[in-house]
């Protein structure tokens, strides 16, 4: 960068555009509040699949451009440290090498560091142009003290654990009393199958689904880069 000050750009629900903040002092209530800067468009021969996942962290819907953002998406979700997410959350601004460089982050995701969050397939990490933006997108998000991230494809068997327990988000479809058992059950070095039979009193299937629920919540926590299965053991979460 050139020394020039950072802008960045919002766009309220109501679809009113704040433009041209100074970006190390705008408030973080700009960026809790604010709406998509842009929307995904559909349209003949798209190359990337676009869409809305619903979250828990947010209780709401969050827009996604690409199969490889949703993947984010639902780690986002599952990550209990992660406040609010907020989606294509504002238009980065900054004198570069004399030219004016724009840049609209993926994710923005709600905790004490930030991050911010771009999502590139690891094939294109190398592309001169995608180094150039995410090398002066991360100065400038450094120079506010957030941190910034720039997020590839997970390994399979970990992506396949988060996208079958965020099956078992909605903590509505799950029984309270017996959560509570279950969290108030000794399952410390216990395997998923063993718990399944834990509480005699309660189906089978239903308690296999709260076990889930808790693994998604972090109640408990498992070795997620192995497929998972009944012979996987549980650990309080520390």
């Amino acid at each position: 960068m050139d020394g020039t000050t950072v802008s960045v750009s919002f766009r309220r629900r109501s679809g009113e555009a704040i433009e041209d903040r100074e970006w190390a002092t705008a408030a973080i209530e700009l960026f809790e509040s604010g709406a998509p800067w842009r929307t995904f468009r559909w349209y003949k021969g798209q190359r990337h699949y676009s869409g809305t996942y619903w979250s828990a962290t947010t209780n709401d819907h969050v827009i996604y451009e690409s199969r490889l953002e949703l993947t984010r998406l639902l780690f986002a979700d599952f990550d209990p440290l992660v406040q609010n997410i907020k989606a294509q959350p504002f238009l980065l601004e900054s004198l570069v090498d004399g030219k004016v460089r724009k840049h609209i982050p993926d994710y923005l995701l709600i905790t004490k560091q930030g991050p911010v969050v771009d999502v590139k397939p690891r094939r294109r990490l190398s592309h001169p142009d995608v180094v150039f933006t995410f090398e002066w997108t991360r100065k400038a998000v450094e120079a506010r003290g957030w941190q910034y991230e720039i997020w590839s494809e997970p390994s399979e068997a970990e992506l396949e654990n988060v996208r079958f327990l965020a099956g078992y988000r909605r903590k509505w479809l799950f029984n309270p009393e017996l959560l509570d058992e279950l969290r108030g059950s000794d399952l410390d070095g216990v395997s998923l199958g063993e718990a399944v039979h834990l509480l005699p009193d309660w189906p089978a299937l239903h308690v296999r689904a709260a076990l889930h629920h808790l693994l998604w919540t972090r109640d408990l926590v498992t070795d997620l880069g192995q497929p998972l299965s009944s012979h996987l053991v549980l650990r309080r979460a520390v």
